[in-house]
């Protein structure tokens, strides 16, 4: 089995998303040692930029077309980084809430390797399909203000709407999580911080 551990958070030892993944691999290696991990931190700079070459390769496949010059080299660039994450039977992802959303690395990592013929297919009377089918997804969901319940002023939640939706747009539909929301301005912080902890554990365990 290969897991993929994508990490979107930029905070190292101080990240609660990061340190919430550390407590589910370590639970799964508990059961899985035999398991290839591979951990893709998107803030190491091996992500691609997608800009104008790459935009304009992308509209090319959707033509029929071969990218050529700086749109191929843009899309060979989009395809290996693909590559790795198709590689994977199963996906980790950490992902901190930032401004009701996720961090602008990760958008650029689903409009990386969110390409036609790779990710997805598209039939104009059918539309999208997904193809990395029979796969799964464990996702931990952080966010300091943030949380389930909360009224208006305390913020909106298009972070897991968002990634959710495109998790299940690209073929996986088995996603499990934990939310650790609001781990700053609230009283029961600590508490908390336990129940995630342990949901992380029961979900790495039973990953």
């Amino acid at each position: 089995m290969r897991l993929l551990h994508i990490s979107a958070s930029p905070r190292g030892e101080r990240s609660e998303s990061l340190a919430l993944a550390r407590t589910f691999l370590e639970a799964f290696a508990q059961v899985r040692p035999d398991a290839d991990v591979d951990h893709f931190d998107l803030w190491d700079g091996s992500l691609p930029a997608f800009g104008p070459a790459a935009a304009a390769a992308k509209m090319a496949v959707f033509a029929g077309a071969d990218p050529q010059g700086q749109e191929a080299a843009a899309w060979t660039q989009a395809a290996s980084t693909f590559a790795r994450f198709a590689a994977a039977d199963a996906y980790l992802f950490s992902v901190p809430m930032w401004n009701a959303g996720v961090p602008y690395i990760l958008k650029q990592f689903i409009d990386v390797v969110s390409q036609p013929g790779m990710l997805f297919d598209f039939d104009p009377v059918t539309g999208y399909s997904g193809l990395l089918t029979g796969r799964r997804a464990a996702v931990i969901y952080t966010g300091a203000v943030y949380g389930p319940g909360r009224g208006p002023a305390f913020g909106a939640d298009f972070q897991t709407t968002f990634f959710n939706d495109w998790l299940r747009w690209a073929g996986i539909t088995d996603i499990r999580d934990v939310r650790f929301q609001p781990n700053l301005a609230t009283a029961d912080a600590d508490t908390a911080r336990e129940i995630a902890y342990a949901e992380a554990r029961d979900l790495g365990k039973q990953f």
